[in-house]
C-alpha cells in the first residue's frame, strides 16, 4: 500500500546561477565496530535521520543469515542506508537528502562517532544539478 505524504523537498541554491535537488554521500567505513543488531541499527537510523534534520517515512532492516544487516529508512527528503559486511570489517552507507533545510554530513558525524572507523572514504554527488540562466 503506498502512503500519500506530501512532498517538502525546495531547490538547494549554491551559487545564483547553479542549484541542484540534493546531496548524496556514498560513505564507506573500514574497520570500525560493527553492529548487527536490528533494534540498535534502527535506533542509529533513526537518530542519524533526526540529526540531519529530515522527517522520516517508513524504516526496514534485514538481517542476513549468518551474518551482515542492511537497514534503510525512506525520507521525505530521500533516504539513509546501512549495509554492513562484518567478514570483511565493512560498513557501506548512503546519505541522499534533498531541499536546502537537510544537513547530510551531520549524519555522516553520527555514523562516525558510532561506527569508530579507522579508514573512511566519501563522495559526494549534487542530484539534480541544473543551471539557472
Amino acid at each position: 500500500m503506498t502512503k500519500k505524504t506530501k512532498r517538502s523537498i525546495q531547490w538547494v541554491k549554491k551559487t545564483e546561477k547553479q542549484k541542484n535537488a540534493g546531496i548524496h554521500l556514498i560513505v564507506e567505513f573500514w574497520n570500525g565496530k560493527i553492529i548487527e543488531d536490528p533494534k540498535k541499527i534502527e535506533k542509529i537510523l533513526l537518530e542519524a535521520v533526526k540529526r540531519a534534520k529530515s522527517t522520516p517515512l517508513k524504516t526496514v532492516i534485514n538481517k542476513f543469515s549468518p551474518q551482515g544487516i542492511t537497514g534503510v529508512v525512506l525520507l521525505a527528503e530521500s533516504h539513509i542506508a546501512i549495509h554492513a559486511w562484518p567478514e570483511i570489517n565493512y560498513l557501506a552507507i548512503d546519505i541522499f537528502t534533498c531541499g536546502d533545510k537537510a544537513m547530510p554530513y551531520r549524519a555522516f558525524e553520527y555514523f562516525k562517532k558510532v561506527f569508530k572507523p579507522e579508514k573512511i572514504e566519501i563522495r559526494e554527488i549534487k542530484r539534480g544539478k541544473i543551471h539557472v540562466v
